[in-house]
């Protein structure tokens, strides 16, 4: 086993990182291995100025910056790990800084737009309008990342359907809670999702909550098609996909003034600093409605006063 392997199965086995995380590392790492065999640099033995080199060409390369940024964290974790376990003394990437990202604000609808999009799927009549009903609201009232709403089965859910609890990025765990309007599109939808299961002849408690019409647990990109079908139907002209419920479901609770440390806590975030984000989209707004409605802002004959 390669020593990369060796760390990639260390992830795995003992730290409980998600496959598809696994398979990150495991591209950025494959990646650096390339780089140092290209080069003529010992790879368990890379000097600080030689990945300082690797990170330099990516982004003479025009990658990314987030990219360059993780693959990054890929290299500086790796040679963590061989200095934990006495594989080498030091950590090459110690002293290398991120490079600096802009501030990207994500896509979010406003509330009236996502009451708009929450009603399309009774408005068009397309796919399985209960279940997306369902689904749509699921994911916006709880604030769901697009992996925990497939894997959110009925024995997540409590007897009142109120609240669920999802197991997250890491295997964190937490409590989401359903509103009133997403609890009724659920209890339209399940007597349909019973009668599927039971054409299937599978036990409805133990299945996911959200399946195809087959019976099955729906899939991620199921979920995409699905949000997508609807995002062309919404004539919102915004790119709209199953993220950007969650983090309409973030602004909102930021718009109205909840504290952003409980929002980090709703959405499962380590972080508090990938939380605070949304205190961005909210100034955003802020500057819009500014714009729109301070007198010195208006347009005039097409031209700010």
């Amino acid at each position: 086993m390669s020593i990369i392997q060796e760390y990639l199965q260390y992830l795995k086995s003992v730290k409980g990182v998600s496959v598809r995380t696994v398979e990150a590392y495991n591209n950025d790492l494959m990646h650096y291995s390339n780089y140092c065999d290209n080069h003529g640099i010992n790879l368990k033995k890379a000097e600080p100025y030689e990945t300082q080199k690797f990170i330099a060409d990516l982004s003479a390369e025009n990658m990314a910056a987030t990219s360059v940024n993780r693959c990054l964290s890929s290299i500086r974790g790796f040679y963590r790990w061989m200095v934990r376990f006495k594989k080498r003394s030091d950590n090459p990437c110690s002293t290398l800084r991120n490079i600096k990202t802009p501030v990207k604000l994500p896509s979010v609808l406003w509330e009236d737009e996502m009451a708009d999009f929450a009603a399309l799927p009774e408005t068009t009549g397309i796919l399985w309008p209960e279940r997306d009903k369902a689904l749509i609201m699921a994911i916006y009232s709880a604030g769901l990342r697009i992996s925990e709403v497939v894997s959110l089965s009925m024995s997540d859910m409590s007897q009142d359907l109120d609240e669920a609890k999802i197991t997250g990025k890491g295997g964190k765990q937490r409590f989401v809670f359903f509103s009133d309007e997403a609890i009724a599109a659920i209890i339209e939808y399940l007597p349909q999702r019973e009668a599927r299961l039971k054409m299937a002849g599978i036990d409805g408690r133990k299945s996911a909550l959200f399946i195809n019409r087959k019976g099955k647990s729906i899939s991620v990109p199921g979920v995409r098609w699905i949000i997508s079908r609807y995002a062309q139907q919404s004539g919102l002209g915004k790119s709209i996909h199953p993220h950007s419920l969650r983090h309409s479901f973030a602004t909102h609770l930021v718009n109205s003034g909840c504290d952003v440390r409980i929002v980090q806590e709703m959405l499962g975030h380590s972080s508090i600093s990938t939380t605070q984000r949304y205190t961005h989209v909210n100034l955003e707004n802020l500057k819009n409605v500014y714009a729109a409605s301070h007198p010195h802002s208006r347009a005039i004959g097409g031209k700010a006063k």
